[in-house]
């Protein structure tokens, strides 16, 4: 489950670029099928949880809490992500947004005094040296896309990274799937108004093809490897299930190779394999 979970988040970065090429679409419209096509699943998955008495339990101010991290995890970590992903290539989106247990384990440190030990200090620099190999790659210095697009995934990785520390608590309250429901559902409201403001084109006027791409990142990229995801977690344990994760990034510049002809430097392949080899000591 974990594994066919990791796989189908990271096939993700596929369908954004593949629509970017095909359909020249922009990053706001496409971010706004995902969310808009998952917001009905997560609708009927919070009319259950409400059945089962289990969203009766979340306060109105948790539920504000929630609405607040969804904002800075979901929402705006998505948009800087699906809109780096039109400077950079899937692979290298991949490897940088998979930092995010790193940024996890230093702001649990800072905001919740949580200690680090000498074991995880060596795991974060050997994933940050990883991340220098691959910024020092002459690519990097040749073009401002590049540095841009590196930047704004990075700030989304962050910003993914508050949202998990903050929810930690929200996640002990009501569980991962009430507090995951309630934030995707969040997300996808912030989404389209959004949309709605910014943009002239009614969703519904776009060509089939973009809607059938929003549909499978809704769907396969979104709604089934979520929650895949949360029930191998529970049945393994999160260390085990994070380490399992690792294949993300592997399996991004794998299906990039494949379906859109990418290829990664050798500088930028040896530091991808440093950055993971980081992450899974952080996870471990």
């Amino acid at each position: 489950m974990v594994c066919l979970g990791a796989v189908l988040f990271s096939s993700k970065a596929i369908f954004i670029k593949l629509a970017y090429a095909q359909f020249g679409v922009d990053h706001l419209t496409l971010l706004s099928l995902r969310f808009g096509y998952a917001f009905p699943f997560f609708l009927a998955i919070a009319f259950r949880q409400i059945r089962k008495n289990e969203l009766q339990r979340v306060s109105l101010k948790d539920l504000g809490i929630i609405a607040v991290l969804a904002l800075v995890g979901f929402y705006f970590a998505s948009l800087l992500d699906f809109q780096g992903l039109q400077y950079i290539s899937a692979g290298l989106e991949r490897v940088i947004l998979f930092v995010y247990p790193t940024f996890v384990v230093i702001f649990s440190r800072l905001f919740l005094k949580k200690s680090i030990s000498k074991k995880a200090l060596s795991a974060l620099f050997i994933t940050y040296s990883g991340i220098v190999l691959i910024a020092a790659e002459p690519r990097m210095f040749q073009s401002l896309g590049f540095i841009k697009g590196g930047t704004l995934i990075l700030i989304s990785a962050i910003t993914h990274s508050l949202y998990l520390v903050f929810g930690g608590e929200m996640i002990r309250k009501y569980g991962s799937i009430n507090f995951t429901t309630l934030g995707m559902l969040f997300s996808s409201v912030f989404v389209l108004i959004h949309y709605n403001f910014l943009s002239e084109l009614a969703l519904s006027k776009l060509p089939t093809g973009i809607h059938l791409n929003g549909l499978a990142l809704a769907i396969l990229c979104t709604v089934i490897p979520t929650f895949l995801m949360m029930e191998g977690i529970a049945l393994l344990g999160a260390s085990l299930g994070s380490i399992i994760s690792g294949i993300e990034p592997v399996s991004t510049v794998f299906l990039a190779w494949i379906f859109l002809g990418e290829t990664l430097s050798l500088q930028e392949f040896f530091g991808s394999l440093v950055v993971i080899f980081g992450v899974i000591m952080i996870s471990k």
